[in-house]
């Protein structure tokens, strides 16, 4: 073929919403010479059948970013590419029949005000007064979205291809990509028609991203973490009084979403779209009795209406009209699924110059957000928002088969429920297991999932009510909130263990490895034996990880970061580092016992510790404990006298037995979460993300301007230093209810928004409501009053001197 391209800057495999929006968006951005590999026809896998709703709302904060974008960009895209758009933004209503989801939809609103998005609540009666045909007895209230409405996801996607088009890009349709391979560092994509030479790769295949990320895998690559849902939704046929009434009102009626009972009811025309999300859900090539077709194009599963039947009932009494019409279609097709929900776009873990932008669950609303985050990402190296809730680094190797269809299925059985901070999914649990996960649960540890790993969130007692019921709230009180407060109380009056696997943890070492970290962190490397924190930055200085810094040698260090950052701190350490040295991961080898509280020294010394404990503060040492071989670093991140053990798998039940046998306490993750806030400790990609620089970070004492190396983002603070940050990191003391400020709390002052929280939570040694924030700088001094909207409700807030609120010298830790 003469126009068949040889050559491109970007391959895109996949011709759905997303791989067309990612299309448009690099053209947009310039880069033109990208190419676009379809099998069949544009929209053939899950866009062509998709209902094409498009909301805003999310409490997350990056997603509602993203789909937020996709509205404005959907409103202009038609006379801005000159093609027909059926866009109708009719507003939304989202019923709410409890306290606790009008507590969700007020936190929502306020994350919506901040990004202009005009979200309402309103009363049943006002709900009923925008949806005439609405039974709202037993309801207590609505979230209205004037920005919600549906589009058509084939003039949607034929839209993005013509801009894309027009800018230069190519399209080949009916071209599927049957391989890939490296060659002098660049992809070779080859398919049908023959081979493509690429500096870049996507993989936007839709519910096919797995068999195409197998592709990948001699290249470092892993099997993409997701499984196939089928999804049905029901079309009725028109009504007369439907009719009737659009035709006076001049519109649609709102999109409708029962969100309780997990359905939503849009208007089609002058009838209706059911689309119920049921408990009693069915995953689609799950195991080998039902297998993936090599192509599924244009084709749907057949009806399955029976395990609909309780959805369609309550819908039928929630708007009576509905009976008024048959089903006159159903439309029952794959949708992709992550673990958790959210799609996947970005960097390809372990792979050079390939990125990911699939498994999305909601393509149509996210399709214009995604393709400008992937965009960026490509041609920047960086993202406008910090998109780490769709990183496809979140995981790591613990996303077997059987984890992913039970998650799954979770996720899509509960679409639209509440995810209550105190309450844990059940699904998919026990994936990564300490060696002291049989004893942490005997002793009353109920678990939490940290990048796999199960970890106590906090110990309870006889008698404590453990069920599911208890912790769906979003307030304070519940059984875990005194033995949170027990256990934080023993660290602050005796001594606390607390077991921690999965630390991500690396070793760095080779001629040179000081001088390459010199020229990565913005800071200075810790002197042999000691121990330091390290920030890295993105080139606009912005926070991209914190690793503490353990220094053997002059050219030898252990660096450790948060289980969850494991992939992510990897590959940036490893896409940077010179030929000549060697970086290893023992995240999975060693375990961390932290044990802490001013009696930590006189119980080391009762269970017969070999080490020197008079070492200062952010010292580190081989020991042993227990008898058993060792490493102590004198650091806490409770604040008290302490040390973190650090030991392989096979020492640390010798070691925590003796720990406990001497007195100490255990206590859990979220006992963790409260002492790290009373000390102004920060916690990766809630404080420290990509929204933020260092300096707007407050890190100012770990940042070294005047070095003689550069390191990335230098320039970018300079600058910063002598305009002055716009915004600061604060720590407010909240005359808060009985809930504290979760992340993502709109900050206000005289009546406007000035900020946002990034950790919440109460401080049991200080006795108070504690929230961080980032808040405009002129604000950002001690005494300043403003207030924090909390669920809908403002309560006063202080900004509190720049120091610990509890131990502010460092006294306690460094006795």
């Amino acid at each position: 073929m003469s126009d068949f391209p040889t050559t491109a800057r970007v391959v895109i495999i996949g011709g759905g919403v997303v791989g067309t929006s990612a299309l448009y968006h690099l053209a947009k951005a310039g880069w033109t010479d990208c190419v676009l590999l379809e099998k069949n026809e544009l929209t053939a896998g899950s866009t062509w059948h998709a209902a094409g709703n498009v909301p805003t709302f999310s409490t997350s904060w990056s997603i509602m970013n993203m789909q937020r974008y996709s509205t404005e960009l959907y409103a202009r895209l038609g006379a801005e590419v000159d093609y027909p758009m059926n866009y109708h933004v009719t507003g939304s209503l989202r019923l709410g029949h409890s306290p606790e989801r009008m507590q969700e939809f007020a936190r929502a609103k306020g994350m919506g005000n901040y990004q202009g998005v005009n979200l309402e609540i309103l009363s049943p009666d006002e709900a009923q007064a925008r949806y005439p045909f609405l039974e709202t007895h037993d309801l207590a209230g609505a979230l209205y979205d004037p920005n919600d409405g549906d589009i058509d996801p084939a003039q949607l996607t034929q839209a993005l291809a013509k801009g894309a088009r027009d800018m230069g890009a190519k399209i080949l349709r009916f071209t599927p990509a049957t391989g890939v391979s490296r060659d002098n560092g660049e992809w070779v994509i080859e398919t049908e028609k023959g081979s493509i030479r690429a500096e870049f790769v996507v993989n936007a295949a839709g519910y096919y991203a797995q068999r195409v990320g197998e592709w990948f895998k001699p290249f470092g690559g892993r099997t993409v973490p997701m499984m196939v849902m089928s999804h049905q939704y029901m079309l009725f046929e028109e009504m007369e009084a439907l009719k009737d009434w659009s035709g006076q009102a001049g519109h649609k009626l709102p999109l409708l979403r029962d969100v309780d009972t997990s359905y939503y009811l849009r208007q089609e025309k002058h009838g209706f779209n059911l689309g119920p999300y049921e408990r009693a859900c069915r995953a689609h090539w799950a195991d080998p009795s039902d297998p993936m077709p090599e192509d599924f194009s244009f084709q749907l599963y057949p009806d399955d209406l029976d395990r609909l039947e309780p959805y369609i009932e309550d819908a039928l009494a929630r708007v009576p009209l509905l009976a008024e019409a048959g089903v006159s279609k159903v439309i029952n097709g794959p949708i992709p699924y992550a673990p958790d929900g959210n799609p996947l776009i970005g960097p390809m873990p372990g792979v050079p110059n390939a990125f990911e932008a699939c498994v999305f669950t909601f393509g149509i609303a996210q399709g214009g957000g995604a393709g400008k985050v992937l965009a960026e990402w490509i041609t920047e190296g960086q993202t406008e928002w910090d998109m780490w809730s769709c990183d496809p680094r979140r995981y790591t190797d613990y996303t077997d088969h059987a984890y992913c269809v039970a998650k799954g299925k979770e996720i899509y059985g509960h679409e639209y429920a509440m995810h209550f901070p105190w309450h844990r999914w059940p699904a998919g649990h026990d994936q990564k297991l300490s060696p002291l996960h049989e004893r942490i649960k005997a002793l009353g540890g109920q678990m939490g999932a940290y990048n796999g790993w199960e970890r106590a969130n906090w110990f309870a007692q006889d008698g404590d009510d453990l069920s599911e019921a208890a912790t769906q709230t979003w307030n304070r009180a519940g059984p875990w909130e005194p033995r949170i407060r027990e256990e934080c109380e023993a660290v602050r009056d005796n001594v606390g263990v607390l077991d921690l696997p999965g630390f991500s943890r690396f070793n760095l070492s080779g001629d040179g490895a000081a001088e390459f970290l010199r020229s990565q962190i913005a800071g200075a490397l810790p002197k042999v034996g000691r121990m330091n924190l390290m920030y890295f930055a993105d080139p606009r200085g912005r926070i991209l990880t914190e690793m503490s810094c353990l220094r053997h040698d002059e050219d030898f260090f252990t660096l450790i970061t948060a289980a969850a950052a494991q992939w992510h701190d990897f590959e940036l350490l490893k896409n940077r580092q010179p030929d000549g040295l060697t970086l290893t991961d023992h995240s999975a080898d060693y375990g961390t016992l932290i044990v802490t509280g001013p009696k930590a020294r006189t119980l080391f010394e009762a269970i017969g510790t070999e080490a020197d404990l008079s070492l200062p503060w952010l010292s580190h040492q081989g020991a042993r404990v227990a008898g058993q071989p060792c490493a102590l670093a004198r650091v806490s991140f409770a604040g008290e006298l302490g040390w973190e053990v650090h030991a392989a798998n096979a020492q640390m039940p010798a070691i925590y037995d003796a720990l406990l046998a001497a007195g100490a306490k255990p206590f859990g993750m979220w006992a963790l979460n409260a002492l790290r806030l009373e000390k102004g400790y920060r916690a990766w990609k809630g404080d420290l993300s990509t929204d933020y620089s260092l300096l707007e970070g407050g890190l100012d004492r770990f940042i070294r301007l005047d070095k003689p190396q550069d390191f990335p983002g230098k320039a970018a603070l300079l600058s910063e230093k002598q305009q002055g940050a716009s915004k600061r990191f604060v720590t407010l003391i909240v005359e808060a209810g009985e809930a504290d400020a979760p992340y993502m709390s709109t900050l206000w002052h005289d009546g406007k928004i000035v900020g946002e929280t990034t950790s919440g939570g109460w401080g049991y040694r200080v006795q108070k409501s504690i929230a961080f924030g980032m808040i405009r700088a002129d604000l950002a001094t001690p005494g300043t009053e403003i207030e924090v909207e909390i669920y809908g409700q403002r309560h006063k807030a202080t900004v509190q001197p720049d120091e610990p609120l509890w131990d502010p010298q460092n006294e306690r830790i460094r006795t």
